[in-house]
C-alpha cells in the first residue's frame, strides 16, 4: 500500500473549500485502487490537504495522470505548488 500526503494552500473560506470537497467526494469514492482519503486542516490559515491511501503504486500513478487530479488547483484556488509526498506503507497496525 502507499500513502500519499498533498498540502496546499487555498484562498477560499474554510466553508467553501469543504462545500467543494462535498461536491467532489462521489469522484473520488469511484477511483479504482483508492483505499481512504482523508480531509485534513492545517496549523496555518489557508492551509488544508488530503492524506491518500493507495493499494498500489499503479493507482496512483494512474490517478496522478487523471483530469480529476489536474482539477484540483482550480477546483481548491489554491495559490502554489502543493507540497506532495509519497510513502510505503510497511505494515499497518489495525486491518
Amino acid at each position: 500500500m502507499i500513502i500519499q500526503v498533498i498540502k496546499l494552500k487555498s484562498l477560499l473560506p474554510e466553508a467553501e473549500l469543504l462545500k467543494r470537497a462535498k461536491e467532489r467526494e462521489p469522484q473520488f469514492q469511484a477511483l479504482k485502487g483508492l483505499l481512504q482519503k482523508y480531509y485534513v486542516k492545517l496549523d496555518q490559515p489557508g492551509q488544508y490537504g488530503g492524506i491518500y491511501i493507495w493499494d498500489s503504486q499503479e493507482s496512483l500513478n494512474a490517478y496522478r495522470i487523471s483530469e480529476l487530479a489536474a482539477s484540483i488547483p482550480g477546483a481548491y484556488e489554491i495559490t502554489e505548488a502543493p507540497n506532495i509526498e509519497i510513502m510505503d506503507i510497511l505494515f499497518q497496525l489495525r486491518k
